[in-house]
């Protein structure tokens, strides 16, 4: 026999609808205080200045509830994108901040009354049976439906309202908790895109592949004709002169033949150089943990990596995140003047997630060449994300989310 098949497993599904409802009570309650607070900061100039906190406590609750209902439905709600702006008028004035604003009043609303429903079931019924035994030392006692408890005969009818009670929250609350969570889920999920929106998105990002692909082409094209070519040509120039050298004066050729062993060496370093920006042989080697743990090794700066549990993803999606990170510990060298860099790497819904924070200086910008518009490229060639948020004073924290395919 199963978990599943045991009495204690079939009542399972039962008691999690009563944990979300009843904890989508006090959720409810929560997003009433905040809905309180936004209207507060918008009628009274006085606490206007309020307004950021109260809007990052919206987003952290409606954050809160999307993980306790995904995991009610067993399945991830994906977050929106963060609303871009710094002034918190424009933040609450965003697509993103309105489905929050719209689940936030849903939420206090229907998931008090829900939530009430899933606390009020059983309390009315473990109050009604108790006040039918307990009558007759406190004659008179009121039920729950306000009738007063004076015979046996109200007792059994307060034993009844007992039962309608029982039979409420059984048949009633894991219907309504199944009902609720999806509304709160579509709710608290980004939009479905239109066919026009995706096909413009996917036009971008082919856009955005196809720019990548073409750089990285330059990049291997330079590499190889300003390096590699010009060593081979220098070997090559040295080879010839030590044959000229050997029919008029051998002695004369052994330093040419060094020269010539020196220059294709340096080519063939090159050349590895070349091959390693392709696709480096640490991958193949040490896999992508192994990677990165050598490249915040080496980092000038002292780096704490943190490595979550990581499914095997395809080598394009690891090298893809193996040269985000290393871009992005370059940039953090070049530019920050931090002192400390974290790096963090796991799975998470079906992406594989990057995120670097320095406690530099921040004010990085990406139109001005400092790499991160390399990274978003590279990210967007992959259907990926990047968020990168460095405040004046710091920190800097850039954020990669590259899907894995599986």
């Amino acid at each position: 026999m199963t978990d599943a098949d045991s009495p204690s497993g079939e009542h399972r599904p039962r008691l999690r609808a009563w944990g979300y409802l009843f904890g989508g009570m006090f959720v409810g309650l929560a997003a009433l205080a905040v809905v309180v607070g936004l209207m507060a900061c918008v009628v009274f100039l006085v606490t206007v200045p309020l307004l950021p906190k109260v809007a990052r406590l919206a987003r952290r609750l409606a954050a809160f509830e999307r993980e306790r209902t995904g995991r009610f439905l067993g399945t991830a709600i994906p977050p929106p994108p963060k609303p871009e702006g710094a002034d918190p008028f424009t933040e609450l004035s965003s697509p993103p901040s309105r489905r929050d604003l719209g689940w936030l009043g849903i939420q206090a609303s229907l998931g008090t009354l829900t939530g009430a429903i899933a606390v009020g079931s059983p309390a009315g019924f473990v109050q009604n049976v108790v006040y039918g035994v307990i009558w007759p030392y406190f004659p008179g006692i009121t039920t729950t439906v306000a009738m007063p408890v004076e015979s046996w005969g109200d007792a059994w009818l307060a034993w009844l309202t007992a039962l309608a009670y029982g039979l409420m929250g059984v048949l009633l609350v894991p219907p309504l908790a199944r009902w609720y969570s999806r509304l709160s889920a579509a709710r608290l999920a980004p939009p479905r895109l239109t066919l026009v929106e995706r096909l413009a998105e996917v036009t971008a990002t082919r856009a955005a592949a196809l720019e990548a692909h073409g750089t990285e082409l330059r990049r291997i094209e330079r590499g190889l004709h300003d390096g590699t070519q010009n060593r081979l040509v220098a070997v090559v120039m040295h080879l010839g002169m030590a044959e000229r050298a050997l029919r008029r004066n051998p002695d004369a050729a052994l330093p040419l033949v060094l020269t010539a062993q020196n220059a294709a060496t340096d080519a063939l370093t090159e050349l590895r150089e070349v091959v390693r920006s392709i696709y480096p042989p640490v991958l193949a080697d040490r896999g992508l943990e192994g990677a990165v743990t050598s490249l915040a090794a080496h980092c000038a700066i002292p780096c704490t990596l943190g490595v979550g549990e990581l499914p095997r993803v395809p080598a394009a999606v690891e090298a893809a995140a193996y040269f985000v990170i290393a871009e992005a510990l370059t940039n953090a060298v070049k530019h920050s003047g931090a002192k400390q860099i974290t790096v963090g790497l796991r799975a998470q819904d079906r992406m594989l997630v990057v995120e670097v924070t320095d406690d530099g200086t921040g004010g990085a910008d990406e139109g001005l060449g400092s790499g991160l518009l390399g990274i978003r490229r590279r990210v967007d060639a992959f259907d990926g994300t990047t968020e990168v948020s460095s405040p004046r004073g710091g920190p800097t924290v850039v954020r990669v989310a590259i899907p894995t395919g599986a």
